[in-house]
Parts: C-alpha cells; sequence; structure tokens
C-alpha cells in the first residue's frame, strides 16, 4: 500500500538529502513514507556478500550481519533480476529475515517480500546494492504499480550511488591526509631532531623550546650560522598541537623580490608573465601548520610590509586575485642577523621585529657549549660511519683534544663536515684494520695545540690562545682518557694512577665530558 505523495514528491525529498552525512537513514526515511511496510532494509553489494547499512523494522542486531548472496536464495534472486523483484505469497523460498521484524513479538515469517536491484548509472550498470520490503501482511505489496516501483529504483540507485562515490572521496581524502601526516612526520625525523649537548646553556634552551611550543606564540630564533638553528625551529613544531600538521620551510634569502609575493602567498593562473598555471604559496600550504622563515633578515622591506599584515589579520591574498582568505599559519622566524642592530639602521621594519619576536631564542655557538664539541662529535662519528659502511670507527684521544680547543667559527655545521672528511681520509689510510681511528692529521683545521703524548710536551706547548681554565682541562682531559685507555677503562684503577679519590675523578670527568660505556 502507498501514500497519497507521488514520485515526484520522492524525488523532490531525496534532493534534499545531504550526500556529505554519510547516512542511509535519511532515504529509507523518504521511501517508507511512500510504501507502508513492516521492515524496509538497504545491503551493499561487497563482493559476494550483502552488507546492511540501514534498516527500518528489524532487530538491531541485522547491521552485524553479513549476507551471503549464494546462502540466501531471495536475496539471489534479487541481485540476478534487473526489474524490481515482487516474490509471490506462495514462494517457498526462505526469508533472509524471517524472525528479524520488530513488529511482531515471536518469531512470526514474513508473508510479503519484495526487493529492488539498485545498479550504477556509470559503472557499465554494475550492482550497487538491493533495497529490500516485508511485511506480515501477505497484501501490502499488491498496490504498488510496477512502473513506479521501476522510477523509484532508479531514483534510488542515483542517490545511493552518490552516496557512496562521496564515502570514496571522503576516506580517500581522509587516507592521503594521514598519509601525507605520517610521511611528513617521517621526513622531519629521518635526519634526527634531538639536540645533542648537555651544556648549561644548552639546558636552557631545551627548557625555552618545551615551553614556547606548547604556545601559539612567534618565534624569532638567533644565532650564528651553522648553530642548528632549523633543528630548533623542527623541534618546536613537533612538541606543539601542530604535529600532525606540515612544517613549510622557506628560505628568505634566496628569494627573487620579484617572485616573493607569490612564494608567500601564490598566484592564480595568467597573474603575470610565466604563470602557465595556479599555484599556491607558502600561507597557503602551511594552512593548520607551521611555517619556518629562514634568514628572515634577508626578505626585501617590501615584502616585510606585506608580511607583517598577513601577521596581524591572518588573511591572505593570492596574486591575481581580489578575494582574501583566512590561514592558520604559526610563524618561526630565524635569522643570523643582529635585527635590532637592523632595524635602528633602517633596514628591518621595527614593526615586523616585534611582531616576531613574541618569544626570542638564542642558539649559543659551539665555542660557548663547554664541552659538547665531543658528545656532537661522537654523534658525526656515528653517522658517517653509517654512510661510509665502516663498522667501527672512533676518534683518537690527540684528536679529540684537538677538537676542544678549536674556536668552530662555522659551528655545528663546520663540525660536521670537518668528521665527514676526516673520517673518508682514516678510512683510506685504515682500510685493513677493523677499527678506524680519525687522528688529528686527518682533521683539515687549524690546530691551536701541538698534539702530544707526555705532560712534558703537553706542557710545553704553545697555549697563548688559551685561558688557564681552558689549558687546565685540556691537560686535565688528556690525563685522565690516557689513564682510563691503559687501565682498560677501570676507573678505580685510573684513579689510584692519578692518587685522587675515585668519586671526585668520576664527577670531574663528567664534567669534562668524559663519559664510558661498557657492553657485552
Amino acid at each position: 500500500m502507498t501514500s497519497q505523495k507521488s514520485i515526484l514528491d520522492i524525488a523532490l525529498a531525496l534532493a534534499h538529502v545531504n550526500p556529505n552525512k554519510n547516512d542511509f537513514s535519511d532515504l529509507l526515511s523518504c521511501i517508507s513514507e511512500w510504501i507502508h511496510c513492516d521492515a524496509v532494509a538497504l545491503l551493499i553489494k561487497q563482493g559476494e556478500t550483502l552488507k546492511p547499512v540501514a534498516q527500518r523494522g528489524l532487530s538491531q542486531d541485522t547491521l552485524g550481519r553479513r549476507f551471503e548472496i549464494n546462502e540466501h536464495p531471495r536475496l539471489f534472486e534479487i541481485c540476478r533480476s534487473t526489474q524490481p523483484l515482487k516474490f509471490a505469497k506462495e514462494c517457498e523460498l526462505p526469508d533472509p529475515y524471517d524472525g528479524l521484524l520488530q513488529s511482531r513479538e515471536g518469531d512470526f515469517p514474513v508473508h510479503a517480500c519484495m526487493g529492488l536491484p539498485l545498479y550504477s548509472q556509470q559503472q557499465d550498470s554494475q550492482l550497487l546494492a538491493v533495497l529490500t520490503f516485508d511485511s506480515l501482511n501477505e497484501y501490502a505489496f499488491d498496490d504498488v504499480p510496477h512502473t513506479q516501483l521501476t522510477q523509484l529504483m532508479q531514483l534510488v540507485a542515483a542517490h545511493v550511488e552518490t552516496l557512496l562515490t562521496v564515502q570514496h572521496y571522503q576516506q580517500h581524502a581522509q587516507h592521503n591526509h594521514q598519509l601525507a601526516q605520517q610521511l611528513n612526520l617521517e621526513a622531519l625525523t629521518r635526519e634526527g631532531v634531538e639536540i645533542i649537548g648537555n651544556s648549561h646553556c644548552m639546558q636552557i634552551l631545551k627548557n625555552d623550546i618545551q615551553l614556547v611550543a606548547a604556545s601559539e606564540f612567534s618565534v624569532l630564533i638567533q644565532g650564528d650560522t651553522g648553530v642548528g638553528k632549523e633543528l630548533v625551529a623542527r623541534n618546536i613544531h613537533l612538541n606543539s598541537k601542530r604535529r600532525e600538521q606540515p612544517l613549510i620551510h622557506l628560505n628568505c634569502a634566496s628569494l627573487p623580490e620579484n617572485l616573493a609575493e607569490s612564494e608567500f602567498f601564490g598566484h592564480s593562473k595568467g597573474a603575470f608573465t610565466g604563470a602557465h598555471s595556479t599555484r599556491q604559496g607558502k600561507f597557503q600550504l602551511a594552512d593548520g601548520g607551521t611555517l619556518f622563515l629562514d634568514e628572515i633578515g634577508e626578505l626585501p622591506l617590501a615584502m616585510q610590509s606585506k608580511l607583517l599584515r598577513v601577521l596581524q589579520s591572518g588573511e591572505v591574498q593570492t596574486v591575481g586575485e581580489d578575494q582574501s582568505r583566512y590561514v592558520d599559519v604559526r610563524v618561526i622566524a630565524a635569522t643570523n642577523r643582529d635585527l635590532k642592530q637592523e632595524v635602528a639602521e633602517g633596514r628591518f621594519r621595527a614593526d615586523l621585529y616585534h611582531r616576531l619576536r613574541v618569544y626570542p631564542l638564542n642558539v649559543p655557538a659551539l665555542k660557548e657549549r663547554e664541552n659538547d664539541v665531543i658528545l656532537l662529535a661522537g654523534f658525526f662519528v656515528e653517522q658517517t660511519a653509517r654512510k661510509l659502511a665502516i663498522k667501527q670507527l672512533k676518534l683518537g684521544i690527540d684528536t679529540q683534544i684537538l677538537l676542544r680547543q678549536y674556536d668552530w667559527p662555522g659551528n655545528v655545521r663546520e663540525l660536521e663536515h670537518v668528521i665527514s672528511r676526516a673520517a673518508l681520509k682514516a678510512k683510506q689510510q685504515q682500510w685493513q684494520q677493523k677499527i678506524i681511528t680519525i687522528e688529528p692529521q686527518h682533521c683539515d683545521i687549524e690546530k691551536r695545540a701541538t698534539n702530544t703524548h707526555t705532560t712534558t710536551q703537553l706542557i710545553n706547548t704553545n697555549t697563548s690562545s688559551l685561558s688557564l681554565k681552558e689549558a687546565t682541562d685540556a691537560f686535565s682531559y688528556q690525563m685522565i682518557m690516557q689513564q682510563l685507555e691503559q687501565h682498560n677503562l677501570n676507573w678505580a684503577a685510573t684513579a689510584r694512577t692519578l692518587k685522587v679519590d675515585r668519586a671526585n675523578l668520576v664527577r670531574l670527568a663528567k664534567r669534562l665530558g668524559i663519559n664510558v660505556k661498557k657492553s657485552l
């Protein structure tokens, strides 16, 4: 039995069903207003199985069932049909819903059954789903005209196909988003994000990073070339709530002035000569994440004012378009220039400087980091050994002293390159040895002290460029390292030879950056 609604009313109702809801319940509500029955169900075809995705009038466990088409004769007949199918009252084929109707207590069999096969209108008439109707009234569907059922079948098939397509694209987009997040995290962590160093100034920096990362403040990272400003920026991003969103890098020093605005904000097709296609800018790509502006001190003044506008309003305007759009971007900037001096000399905008410098971070030079040079050298030695396929690579004692005494004008980056070159030279000279040792002659750096092996030679070394504390530490470092090697890394024996208390010796060694690890 049908209601007074026409098939046109059903079509209009279906047109207002939101396809983004990812729910077929509204579809069944529209159909139930036109065809009265005790149960209606929509089952999506997945291979040789029908999966219920929406139902009205059946027990709740129905949605958890999976119907093998070949095991249910009535469903099999509906799937092989191309037209609406009404089963005869005397049909002896078992009904998959027998005993599942909610309208009656007890296991009453279904008396009237009808099914609509739903075929794709785009994919070579592929069967998408089936729509089933059941009633305890054996005459319930007798008055439903076949032509109207055919029209309903086509309408519902088109609607189901639309919903399935939307679901497919949403799942695909979600998968791509999750994949992009994973690739982004892998790319950020591939080269390591740990900040190596136990010196006091580095402990302060690490604490500041943890503190500011949890906020949404703009950060200005200042420090000499090669100190690791980009590593600090990565740590801030990975410890923030934006860690699963992109970290976009833009080097302001490499921007041609005529293309800077396009790099920042993107451009539309035909916006200028050479703009053959639409392109998103770095702000659009970083939406929801973090934008790292390296060498911000090199940014032209004209571009500084446009950047300031975005930081103030959060709106960007693509080159060649009139409309603006809002972006949610956290900005981290870095520079090796003294921006305060640049502001005083008119080369950097004061308002932009203060907008970026909400939370300033200063990365110390390597020469200010006490004994961190040996820790970093060990890190780079291990990295280089993997790259050069060296089973065991180590630093000689004299090499460690040399590295500690060097000024490192190029900071951490210079140390990394020195270790890489030295390892390559050492491998070439010691290729027959199981353990390859980097010696001072492999390090192409300017020596501040002659490499020696005896106390007398060390005292007679030219130490005019060293402070008393540096010279004392260097001497103590060499003596402890020599005795540890002679006594097979035994602290007690080393302490007896040097005639000091063992606990005091361990504390002194720790301050000098000497760590002994024994492994089996």
